[in-house]
């Protein structure tokens, strides 16, 4: 049985920072493309970052780039993301994602190209 778990969440101020885990069971770590997506009250889930197996290749929405940094550890099967200049726009659900493939698909900001999820952590950030 598969399980992603998200720890981290919390209340900040802007300008602050946040680090999110994901740690995954159940599955083979290495097999999956990882990803965070975050879904805002009212908002449709919308990509943040994705990673590849081996940490070659990262991706990120340009709403984070430069703030977010994406990255794994595969020997604790654990994902990260360190936030930081946290903006009150970045307040929403971040969800952790595991796509069952080792490399990056072209589409890896879409959604449904994500097999399994965590069930969130709420981020909150005052203004």
């Amino acid at each position: 049985q598969v399980q992603l778990v998200e720890s981290g969440g919390g209340l900040v101020q802007a300008g602050g920072s946040l680090r999110l885990s994901c740690a995954a069971s159940g599955l083979t770590f290495t097999n999956y493309v990882m990803g965070w997506f975050r879904q805002a009250p009212t908002k449709e889930r919308e990509f943040v970052a994705a990673i590849n197996w081996n940490r070659g290749s990262t991706y990120y929405a340009d709403s984070v780039k430069g703030r977010f940094t994406i990255s794994r550890d595969n020997a604790k099967n654990t994902m990260y993301l360190q936030m930081n200049s946290l903006k009150p726009e970045d307040t929403a659900v971040y969800y952790c994602a595991a796509d069952q493939r080792i490399y990056t698909s072209p589409t890896y900001y879409r959604a449904n190209e994500y097999d399994y999820w965590g069930q969130g952590t709420q981020v909150t950030v005052s203004s």
